[in-house]
């Protein structure tokens, strides 16, 4: 062996025998004797992303939180409140009126509807279960002619505009005093067994009946088995106010000395709850069992006793409509609470006072959205009453997670002044908060594109799994400063001009949001 292979044979052994000593396991001494060895910490994995695409630079950045606030308005069809004004406007008609209540309030930067489709057991939308509701067509059990479904039109119009689409419905309510005759089509015909006649003309069913309980179920699973909707909602409405009925007991002797011959030995008060309190939490159970994504949301009336808390009159929701409102918030039986809050600050019925008792009941941390009397509270100024609950809202809730629910559209279409005022309030746009108890499947980093055209930047984006895509979110710095945009869905291109206030364009990004408001990944591009 000549001396130049012998020198390069020495190398290769020297490197061979460095590379064992560091690859080789430290030794650890006997037991009692101390042994120093180097423990490196393991590296989390990184959440998968989007590979950057090849010849494209990952670009990291420092972006800023994305504004987040629920903003809703209710949508009644019981009695022909909010939609339709009639009940014998053409299909036409029903769609112009839709969509002009829709434009009001994406233009006012409104990101959910809450919209009724079962008012009296009947339904705004294609059911085998319950018939057309008299209030969309002036006969219960006649479909729109020419036929559309009115629900499937509310939550493609919604959902166009970015807005949420949640479904309001009645649980027990089986006839309306304004919603014609009952006919043999009626849910309080069909159910007679069930239903009881109140003393104000309308129908009820009983919530102790287990048949009752079952066809609930079963509406409600069928809406979130056949719609793409984003949330069921029920309201206040569980036993009757006393009013309903002049005064007099809720006459359900049948199903209550039912009970009482099984066995049952609650009073006929935490009988009555413990039916409502059932049906509640199988509900919130069902919804998630059917399809994950849709959440539960409940507006029970603002009191749940006098003196809860100190100082508060009025009617009691738990002796009166048996509801225990305070036991499904502790429980979290639901994933956003609206307690009806319709009263003017100070007072006996306080409304900050009222707030800040269902706060401290949160004690799940669900989405507390309190519910405004925007068309009707009792101040001598209602916009500057609302705007100052907003603004109270605001301050007692946590940023990013606060927002409320205006009853109803007409206290904002009828009232240029609100809008007005509510719409300033509302002037940055907004998502509405995430609910991170949902799981679901992360969306992927969308990809970002940037081309230079004349004195702008051409952006576009999309990303692989674009169908389950709800929103966007746009990113533009100029100078110092960070620009954000919440764009829908259908916008994947947009024109950013290189100079804004003096200041060039240097870092545009982008993010993808989800169904359930979650973020993805950004992708970014210096310029």
């Amino acid at each position: 062996m000549n001396i130049r292979n012998l020198k390069y044979s020495l190398i290769a052994a020297m490197a061979l025998f460095i590379n064992s000593c560091s690859t080789q396991k430290p030794q650890v001494k006997s037991k009692g004797k101390t042994a120093k060895t180097q423990v490196t910490k393991p590296v989390p994995p990184k959440t998968p992303t989007t590979p950057v695409a090849a010849g494209k630079e990952e670009v990291k950045v420092n972006l800023p939180e994305i504004n987040r606030e629920f903003r809703a308005a209710w949508i009644a069809t019981v009695a022909n409140i909010n939609w339709p004004t009639r009940n014998n406007l053409t299909t036409q008609q029903q769609k112009d009126e839709a969509v002009q209540l829709l434009d009001m309030l994406k233009g006012a930067n409104f990101n959910a509807v809450i919209f009724q489709v079962r008012p009296s057991a009947d339904a705004m939308y294609k059911s085998d279960l319950e018939p057309w509701s008299y209030f969309l067509t002036g006969q219960t059990g006649k479909a729109p002619s020419p036929y559309y479904d009115p629900l499937e039109f509310w939550i493609e119009e919604a959902h166009k505009r970015g807005m949420e689409l949640h479904v309001w419905m009645n649980p027990y309510r089986a006839h309306h005093t304004t919603g014609g005759s009952v006919t043999s089509s009626s849910m309080a015909s069909v159910m007679s067994q069930s239903v009881y006649k109140l003393r104000n003309g309308m129908y009820w069913m009983d919530p102790s009946d287990e048949r009752v309980q079952n066809h609930v179920s079963s509406v409600i699973k069928d809406l979130v088995k056949r719609y793409d909707i984003d949330a069921v909602h029920i309201d206040d409405y569980f036993y009757p106010y006393k009013e309903y009925h002049g005064g007099r007991d809720f006459p359900d002797d049948k199903t209550w000395n039912q009970y009482r011959n099984s066995g049952g030995n609650l009073s006929r008060a935490d009988w009555r709850r413990a039916n409502v309190n059932k049906i509640i939490k199988r509900l919130h159970d069902e919804i998630h069992a059917e399809k994950a994504t849709v959440k539960f949301g409940i507006s029970p009336f603002g009191i749940w006793k006098p003196g809860y808390p100190a100082g508060v009159t009025g009617s009691s929701q738990y002796d009166e409509l048996y509801a225990d409102a305070k036991l499904w918030l502790n429980e979290g039986w639901c994933d956003y609470y609206s307690p009806q809050l319709y009263w003017k600050e100070g007072g006996a019925q306080s409304f900050s006072a009222l707030l800040k008792w269902w706060k401290d009941e949160n004690i799940k941390n669900i989405h507390l959205w309190p519910g405004l009397n925007t068309v009707g509270v009792k101040a001598d100024n209602k916009t500057s009453e609302i705007t100052g609950q907003m603004n109270t809202i605001r301050r007692m809730l946590p940023k990013n997670g606060a927002g409320e629910i205006h009853y109803s559209t007409d206290g904002l279409k009828k009232n240029p002044e609100m809008l007005s005022a509510v719409k300033n309030l509302y002037r940055e746009d907004a998502l509405v908060p995430a609910t991170p108890w949902i799981k679901t499947k992360k969306l992927m980093t969308p990809d970002l594109s940037v081309a230079k055209s004349g004195d702008a930047y051409n952006v576009t984006w999309n990303t692989k799994d674009n169908a389950e895509v709800f929103r966007w979110v746009l990113f533009a710095k100029y100078g110092d400063t960070w620009e954000t945009e919440i764009l829908d869905r259908d916008n994947t291109a947009k024109a950013l001009p290189l100079t804004r206030n003096g200041k060039k364009l240097n870092t545009v990004a982008v993010k993808a949001i989800d169904r359930l408001s979650n973020e993805s990944d950004y992708d970014a591009q210096k310029l």
